[in-house]
This record gives structure tokens, C-alpha cells and sequence, in this order.
């Protein structure tokens, strides 16, 4: 296939999905990013344990291992994959949560997409279960940041940039 070529479009423009039988069996990793802006009483509330609704951060982090999981469910032309790994990191920044989900797979094709969706869950849970207080939260940003494994080899976010 070449790169000018998109892989979930057959010779005729139609919608398939990947035929992945052909290719190795390999660790496949995946990092992607995201930030939830807010106001800062509004982080600080998260911080400080005192939302009303609980533990943000902990909901937050199962929703994404979750939404990871259930990558397939949501888009349409995603493999369903055995993950061995989903892991999500939340860290309060100026202006609001940053996200990084890393998800982990031995298998014949990436985990970019439970990457991606792990981390706008995430954040879009931490929107939920602060919206009470702040309806005015953005979710900024969110991209792969890496991935690494299968025929395409490593890449990194710095790689596209430069």
C-alpha cells in the first residue's frame, strides 16, 4: 500500500475494513494526548478532592481504560484487539488536566485508535463530571503523540513537527 492511499478504501472508494492476515505479529505500543481546559477554581476543586461527585481523577482513568477496551464498539473499521496494557495518566497543568493514554497490544495491526479513544474519554468524563460547575471546559489537543511496532516502525510527534 502506498501512502498516498487510504487503507479503509477499496479500488472502488468504498468503505472496508483492513485485511490484516498477512502481517507479523508484533508489540505494539501507543501514546496519545489531550488537554481539558478549565477555569482554575475549577481545577482546584478536582485537586483538592472536593468535587461533587467524587474522585475525578479515578473515574477519569477507568473510563479511558474502558473506552479503550471498547475501541472496536465505537469506530467502525477498527479491529477488535486483545490489549495487554491501557493506562491512563492525568496531570493537573496551568489551566487545566493533561491526559496521556498508553495502550499496549501484541497483535497484527496498531492501537492508535484505543489510544486516541482512551484519552478523549478520559477527558471527556472529567468534562462530565465537572460540568456543574464549569459548562465553559474545552477538550484542546488531542493527537497521537507516539506509537511504536508493526511495519511502519516508531513514531513520534517531534518527527512530524520538524
Amino acid at each position: 500500500m502506498t501512502e498516498d492511499r487510504l487503507s479503509h478504501v477499496d479500488e472502488r472508494g468504498e468503505a472496508r475494513m483492513v485485511d490484516v492476515a498477512g502481517k507479523q505479529v508484533t508489540h505494539r505500543r501507543a501514546v496519545a494526548g489531550a488537554v481539558i481546559r478549565m477555569k482554575p477554581t475549577t481545577l482546584a476543586m478536582i485537586v483538592e478532592g472536593r468535587a461533587p461527585k467524587g474522585d475525578v481523577f479515578a473515574v477519569a482513568r477507568v473510563a479511558g481504560i474502558m473506552a479503550a477496551k471498547r475501541t472496536s464498539d465505537l469506530v467502525p473499521l477498527c479491529h477488535p484487539l486483545s490489549i495487554t496494557r491501557a493506562n491512563v495518566d492525568l496531570e493537573p497543568v496551568e489551566g487545566g488536566v493533561r491526559v496521556i493514554a498508553t495502550v499496549e497490544t501484541d497483535g497484527k495491526t496498531g492501537v492508535e485508535m484505543e489510544a486516541l479513544t482512551a484519552a478523549s474519554v478520559a477527558a471527556l468524563t472529567l468534562y462530565d463530571m465537572c460540568k456543574a460547575v464549569d459548562r465553559g471546559m474545552t477538550v484542546d489537543g488531542l493527537g497521537l503523540l507516539a506509537k511504536e511496532g508493526g511495519k511502519s516502525g516508531t513514531w513520534t510527534r517531534e518527527e512530524e513537527q520538524s
